[in-house]
């Protein structure tokens, strides 16, 4: 756990995963597994990590997305209001129901409804 918004960096890509287990496994060498752990091609990941870094975001994808994002705080605030909850888990639980598949989902129109009508979806499916 930390505080960080952001945190980027580089990281190991899945050839490294198995790399190991091949080691592990006696299927190459100490020689051959330490010459596949040599620098190949750069991997670099961002990861955002709070709901405020999330929401500095910009798209130019849909004129709906403000619309979306202004229901996306309503939603997650009134989780946590209603339930006692920190943000986190409040977003947590938000960013990982259907119900937001669905309004990130332009072709699903749901963003067409309003954010009562949409929070009470999320509570039948979260079943709170």
């Amino acid at each position: 756990m930390h505080d960080y918004d952001i945190v980027e960096g580089p990281v190991a890509n899945d050839d490294v995963a198995a790399r190991i287990y091949d080691y592990l496994n006696g299927d190459i060498t100490k020689t051959e597994f330490i010459e596949e752990l040599r620098f190949k091609k750069p991997m670099h990941q961002i990861c955002f990590c709070t709901t405020a870094s999330l929401q500095m975001l910009s798209s130019a994808a849909s004129k709906n997305d403000s619309k979306i994002l202004q229901m996306d705080d309503f939603l997650v605030e009134q989780l946590m209001l209603d339930n006692q909850i920190d943000e986190t888990r409040a977003a947590d639980l938000f960013y990982n129901s259907k119900t937001f598949a669905q309004l990130a989902d332009e072709s699903a129109v749901l963003y067409k409804k309003s954010n009562h009508e949409i929070y009470e979806m999320l509570k039948k499916e979260l079943k709170i």
